[in-house]
């Protein structure tokens, strides 16, 4: 089984460099006391060996390994030639730390300290930030009657404005004309009327016409209106009856009026 050996300290040397690896010599003292009958460990001198990779990952360098403490653990040997060992007893690492100084964990110790101070004052800033939210809530329900009522006053003055909006549109669509044809908008003199050539070269058909003179006799008015643009009085729609009011000598026709697009 082969043998453990733990070191601590700083090394005692300056760090010497080889192919694949570096050696350092370190320094421990044995237990300040001893059995009864038995003398006094003295201190003994280590080298040790450390792969060149290991050291690097160390983050140690020549100067600072004669200042940080560091933890080695390793297995002893002795067959390094002496030249290469000088200490007493030759180290293999396995294992290199580097221990914390008390500086520095003396500094991590009053940083965590000063923590908990921070952190017992967090609570009072939030619930400052609550009691303001609160206040905040608080007044929020007085404004929104006043808003109400404001929207109220307002929806009540729309409501007064949309009749005489609503009578104005619908004045002129229900407007009727008495005693003439379903859809009449308004009685325009024949001779306003202007007629296409496209509808002056066509004839209408006789029996069709006819029946709409029979009943112009009969009633006194066309039985539809004519289809007159609105603003240039063409005749869009409705020759034959144009032609049965031209026939019997109207004054005014009927008419309903399409407007330019």
């Amino acid at each position: 089984m082969p043998h453990k050996i733990t070191l601590t300290g700083s090394a005692t040397g300056p760090l010497r460099e080889y192919d694949r690896y570096v050696a350092f010599d370190m320094r421990e003292k044995g237990s300040p006391s001893a059995p009864k009958g038995l003398k006094k460990s003295t201190f003994i001198s280590y080298t040790v060996f450390v792969a060149k990779k290991a050291f690097n990952k160390t983050g140690l360098t020549k100067k600072s390994i004669m200042h940080e403490k560091i933890l080695i653990q390793g297995e002893p040997t002795l067959d390094i030639p002496i030249d290469e060992c000088p200490g007493e007893v030759g180290v293999i690492c396995f294992q290199i730390t580097v221990l914390p100084n008390k500086n520095d964990k003396e500094k991590n110790d009053s940083d965590a300290k000063k923590e908990p101070k921070q952190e017992a004052s967090g609570p009072s800033e939030a619930q400052k930030k609550t009691e303001s939210t609160k206040q905040e809530e608080a007044q929020e329900p007085v404004s929104q009657p006043v808003a109400k009522e404001e929207k109220k006053a307002e929806t009540v003055q729309t409501e007064v404005k949309e009749p005489p909006v609503q009578e104005k549109k619908v004045e002129p669509q229900n407007k009727q004309i008495t005693n003439q044809p379903k859809g009449t908008q308004d009685l325009l003199n024949f001779d306003e009327i202007i007629v296409p050539e496209e509808f002056l070269k066509t004839r209408p058909n006789p029996e069709k016409t006819q029946k709409v003179i029979d009943f112009v006799k009969r009633t006194g008015r066309l039985d539809e209106p004519l289809t007159i643009e609105k603003g240039s009085n063409v005749l869009k729609d409705g020759y034959r009856r144009y032609v049965v009011a031209k026939t019997v000598k109207m004054d005014k026709v009927p008419v309903v009026y399409e407007y330019q697009k």
